[in-house]
């Protein structure tokens, strides 16, 4: 395989932009080179001096749960899929399940489910013997509760006018079961969705407090419906519990970026005495409102309250999360300050950035689009051109993705799919080519040529780009720009 395209990145130090001149005179051999028809058959040797019409691996796509892609060229672009366990030593693939002596036993899923991603590698090594004995701890903790419980509905006159404490013991056994089924939530977001608070707590501790109102208003239906207390008490902590679960470790990320100077733990703390002085006055507040007659005896009048303090409280929380100032680069910041880059050559502050991050917005449904993590044949689309597979391996040769314009969407759209070995700053230097590709796409123009003036265009000014990121003190050591690890392609020179 030719290489026509190079580019470097040092960090902190950056090398020096590129002549214009060099990069056009590149960009013509790139699409001399490249640019082919599809071959024919008879047409001879390929460009590698192989003859045409014997089968070679071009790239292999490895999916996480084992499944193995070859692509291979000969009249034609075709795949086979199988599943590997072991993968040989020569197509040098990277693994996505680190090997642990100690639970390898343990089927990949449930690693996944229930360990970091990267372990053991991303955690220090006393992670799993503290988890381990934790465990047992909690278990013991909740048997105590279930206890607990029994003795309080008891002592409240549950089971008093009933001549037996069979009634507590019932009563105790159906809130215990409440709280058992709302935890569910909390255990299917830790295990199903613990990558993301990361990148974009505000998000997340807002979401937190929608999905904890949602779970309130099966509480207060209780009161009309006390027949199916358990079943509406259940969703109602369901809700709660999956709100708990995108809280608490989103709020860990915020007291994180407060201990600059490594008090985390003082942080924490201080944290929980500004909450429990709140948590005082609120109900003090709360029982000086129960305690008026007309809440007690009206139920409209008591929802309004709720319902009118519940917005406030929302409201509030949006604005303390508006007022963070984070200095790392996640999607939505990435996206404010590539843009920024692309049209004006220079990057906002942290303060004016976060400003302009919206916190409510969902990645899908911002422009423009792109999805990330995709299968080569999204990527090629249904013609499965040889010349075009050869063409964008060509092209971004030096990258550890490669990008195509989705042609079959009116609206701007592009596809990227990340090679093994892939980093944040490569899912940074493929949201800075579809800024620059949405700037300057024409639909007339031929498609490749315009993603090889792209790349150049990259290469020529995204040097500059995280230079100034570094001046504008962003931690451009800490990006937090995940690559899926759903699919990984590894390129291959075939034989």
């Amino acid at each position: 395989m030719t290489h026509v395209l190079h580019n470097s990145f040092t960090a902190p130090a950056l090398g020096s932009s590129r002549r214009r001149s060099s990069n056009r005179d590149r960009l013509l051999r790139l699409r001399c080179s490249s640019l082919q028809p599809n071959l024919q058959e008879g047409d001879g040797e390929t460009d590698n001096g192989r003859v045409q019409g014997r089968k070679h691996v071009i790239l292999i796509e490895r999916y996480g749960n084992g499944t193995t892609r070859r692509y291979t060229l000969d009249d034609d672009l075709t795949s086979q899929t199988f599943y590997e366990e072991h993968e040989s030593g020569n197509d040098k693939l990277q693994d996505f399940h680190f090997s642990d002596p100690k639970l390898s036993w343990l089927p990949n899923i449930v690693k996944d489910f229930v360990l970091p991603s990267g372990f053991p590698g991303s955690v220090s090594d006393d992670y799993l013997p503290y988890i381990l004995l934790q465990f047992p701890t909690n278990i013991t903790g909740w048997i105590c509760h279930t206890l607990v419980t029994s003795s309080l509905l008891k002592a409240v006159g549950v089971g008093t006018f009933s001549g037996t404490t069979a009634a507590a013991s019932a009563a105790a056994i159906r809130w215990v079961s409440k709280d058992g089924i709302g935890a569910v939530g909390r255990l299917f977001i830790g295990g199903r969705f613990g990558n993301l608070f990361d990148d974009d707590p505000k998000q997340w501790r807002m979401y937190a407090d929608f999905i904890g109102s949602a779970g309130s208003i099966f509480d207060l239906t209780t009161q009309l419906y006390p027949a199916y207390f358990l079943p509406l008490a259940s969703l109602g902590n369901l809700a709660k519990a999956v709100a708990r679960g995108l809280k608490d470790p989103s709020f860990r990320v915020i007291q994180n970026h407060f201990a600059i100077s490594g008090n985390l733990g003082e942080v924490a703390a201080k944290e929980e005495v500004w909450e429990v002085a709140a948590q005082l006055l609120g109900l003090a507040v709360g029982i000086l409102i129960l305690d008026s007659p007309g809440l007690v005896k009206s139920y409209p009048a008591m929802l309004l309250t709720w319902m009118s303090m519940r917005l406030l409280h929302l409201w509030l929380r949006y604005q303390s999360l508006a007022v963070l100032r984070f200095n790392t680069i996640n999607l939505k910041r990435a996206r404010i300050l590539v843009k920024s880059h692309v049209l004006h050559s220079t990057v906002l502050g942290s303060d004016d950035c976060n400003k302009k991050e919206n916190i409510l917005s969902w990645q899908r449904f911002m422009k423009p689009q792109i999805e990330f993590g995709v299968p080569l044949e999204k990527l090629v689309g249904r013609e499965r051109s040889i010349s075009k597979v050869k063409t964008l391996l060509k092209l971004y040769a030096n990258e550890k993705y490669i990008l195509m314009v989705n042609q079959q969407q009116r609206d701007f759209e592009v596809f990227v799919s990340f090679k093994v070995g892939a980093t944040s700053l490569s899912v940074l230097r493929s949201v800075w080519q579809t800024y620059w590709l949405q700037e300057n796409f024409k639909s007339s123009d031929g498609v490749f040529d315009q993603l090889a003036e792209s790349v150049l265009e990259m290469e020529s000014r995204f040097d500059d780009f995280i230079c100034q990121l570094d001046m504008a003190g962003w931690d451009t050591h800490n990006i937090n720009l995940k690559v899926p690890n759903e699919i990984s392609i590894h390129e291959i020179d075939p034989v």
